[in-house]
């Protein structure tokens, strides 16, 4: 009888011992399975706020063309929606609808459609950030367009989280090395330019001048182009010009961003841009008006892709 007992009492505690490694292996479990989710997302700082991101996203909507650009040269394959309306023709790929969903334009998103997709993660710029939160709404939402005023400390910082969020810092910090190694080269020719450019913007007949700091700004901020005019006043549109002011300034160089051919209208900017006044110019005599393309420079510029081909246009032009 009394062996009988002590066999019951120790079946018993051996079944007590057994739940509680059971229990303590559950809990272990579920820790680092709580680990391993935290380690798949990453906090982003940007322009608008702080954003939890989740690493290597597999649905991804992005209405800024830079950031669809470095995506393109990273070779990531979980885009699912772009605003389809003027995208730069390097990147029509991503204008085939059966691929990818159309989700309104640059400025008017089509918030029923992306909601619809259910995306991982939105990717936005200044032309969508007044509606950061109905984005927000969504999916985890950010901000990684360039400040124009840093150019490359903003644009190297979005390449880095654009980078770590999809597994490939490695690639971007093998192709940032190769951008930076360009504009070495150009900065040293610069150095020895005695010529000084000027930076405008032809909209169907009507001419702005950009200065440093400005949208344009990083041929003199960064490539180092001497400024014909020092006075240009900081303005997103640009100031407005006229073409005795062009001739009065009377540039070396002059950097043309023809918005015309970025949106698909017919007028030519040479066509208006080179009259009897520009002419005069040492600009226009040394055959030195630069018609920059608008797909790099006024569509996608803050790409890996775009920024190489700016480098590429200031040096050839140099």
């Amino acid at each position: 009888m009394k062996k009988w007992i002590f066999a019951s009492v120790l079946l018993i505690i051996l079944a007590v011992l057994a739940a509680c490694g059971s229990a303590e292996e559950s809990t272990d479990s579920q820790t680092a399975e709580a680990q391993t989710t935290e380690a798949e997302t990453m906090t982003v700082t940007h322009e608008l706020g702080e954003t939890e991101v989740p690493k290597n996203p597999q649905k991804v909507v992005v209405f800024d063309f830079g950031i669809l650009d470095t995506l393109d040269k990273l070779g990531v394959e979980s885009i699912v929606g772009v605003p389809q309306g003027n995208v730069p023709s390097y990147l029509e790929k991503f204008e085939d609808a059966d691929k990818y969903e159309n989700v309104g334009t640059l400025k008017e998103a089509d918030f029923e459609t992306i909601h619809a997709m259910d995306p991982d993660l939105i990717i936005i710029s200044g032309r969508q950030a007044e509606m950061y939160n109905e984005f927000n709404d969504i999916a985890p939402t950010i901000h990684l367009g360039v400040d124009t005023s840093d150019y490359m400390n903003s644009f190297t910082t979005n390449m880095t989280t654009v980078g770590e969020i999809f597994g490939e810092e490695a690639q971007v910090e093998e192709a940032l090395a190769a951008i930076n190694e360009q504009i070495e080269g150009v900065q040293a020719k610069t150095k020895t330019t005695e010529g000084k450019g000027l930076i405008v913007l032809a909209n169907e007949g009507k001419v702005s001048a950009y200065g440093a700091a400005s949208r344009f700004g990083i041929i003199h901020d960064v490539f180092g182009v001497k400024q014909a005019d020092e006075g240009i006043e900081l303005s997103t549109h640009g100031q407005s010009i006229s073409y005795e002011y062009i001739l009065d300034t009377n540039p070396d160089m002059m950097f043309v961003v023809d918005r015309n051919a970025a949106v698909g209208n017919d007028a030519s900017a040479s066509d208006t841009l080179e009259n009897e006044l520009v002419q005069k110019t040492n600009a226009y005599k040394n055959e030195k008006i630069i018609y920059l393309d608008p797909d790099y420079w006024y569509l996608s510029g803050g790409g890996l892709q775009s920024v190489s081909e700016m480098v590429t246009a200031i040096e050839s032009a140099l």
